[in-house]
């Protein structure tokens, strides 16, 4: 088993940058991970890594096998963690990744109900804003509404994403409505982790994509939409967030004739997790539940 100790050594340290790093996570002393590192560097008789006294990379080998070894070491967990499964139950653990507004709102009370029904599943559950390759960071499954993709994970779509560009009236009344995407460049906007500070529209002849000045960025859509509701700026808002600002008029949809450029809320399961029968059990819950109660929508 040194050997499998000496990779994921090896894996932990490309992913934190450092042997110290490395070690705290494991809770071993650094000259263990940098002894196990250097037994697997013998083994394959090249360096994986290039050492300075301030800056640790991977070499071209490193390069190489990291993405192998990541698929390795991820099959034998899975067989390991499939042949624990009764028939009568499924168990195991799954580590998920969720963006963190849609997650306190929405996906939360899913990933309740879920837990409820299979208590036998362990679930650790990050909310995290920035995109995420599971494969690389050890996530089980992230659901996403970025276009993001990756080599060797699946893309399983759950629903369409709809986002609205909107203001509050008495900013409105205090600047103008914007008749055009580039008008938004003499306008406050206020941007989220979701979009950043580009933004697409579709319009008669094709995308118009506009970088916007923006003095208000975060990371939690609902704090912008705290921040429009005051009149503070124009935003782009997930549609399920403001439904209830719109249908009162609190809120009023700007650009109808330029839609935001479609998004669509998806599951990213690195494919060497697609078998793991936990995986499989709440992949095929969030389809339903989801399909059934779109974002926006009451949970039955």
């Amino acid at each position: 088993m040194n050997i499998l100790l000496n990779i994921k050594a090896f894996l932990l340290t490309a992913k934190t940058g450092s042997f110290s790093a490395a070690a705290r996570e494991i809770g071993v002393a650094p000259s263990v991970v940098t002894k196990r590192v250097s037994q697997l560097e013998g083994e394959i008789g090249s360096p994986l890594f290039n050492r300075t006294t301030r800056h640790l990379s991977l070499t071209s080998t490193g390069e190489r096998l990291k993405p192998r070894f990541l698929t390795q070491i991820s099959e034998l967990e899975e067989t390991i963690s499939a042949a624990s499964v009764q028939d009568d139950e499924i168990e195991g653990s799954l580590r998920i990744r969720t963006p963190t507004t849609i997650t306190s709102l929405y996906l939360g009370g899913l990933l309740s109900e879920f837990h409820a029904r299979h208590p036998r599943i362990n679930l650790d559950i990050l909310l995290l804003d920035r995109p995420v390759n599971p494969l690389e960071e050890g996530f089980d499954i992230a659901v996403s509404a970025k276009p993001n993709s990756y080599p060797n994970v699946i893309d399983i779509t759950l629903c369409s994403f709809p986002l609205v560009l909107c203001a509050a009236p008495a900013y409105l009344d205090r600047k103008g409505t914007p008749q055009h995407p580039t008008d938004l460049i003499d306008y406050d906007c206020l941007s989220s982790m979701l979009l950043g500070k580009t933004w697409s529209f579709e319009g008669p002849r094709g995308e118009i994509r506009m970088d916007v000045l923006s003095r208000f960025n975060v990371n939690d859509s609902c704090v912008v939409l705290e921040a429009v509701r005051r009149g503070v700026g124009i935003a782009i808002l997930p549609a399920y967030l403001i439904k209830d600002d719109l249908q009162t008029g609190r809120l009023m949809p700007l650009l109808a004739d330029y839609p935001i450029s479609q998004l669509w809320l998806k599951l990213l399961i690195p494919r060497i997790k697609m078998k793991k029968p936990a995986v499989r059990v709440l992949t095929e819950f969030l389809k339903e539940q989801v399909q059934a109660h779109p974002p926006g929508q009451p949970l039955s």
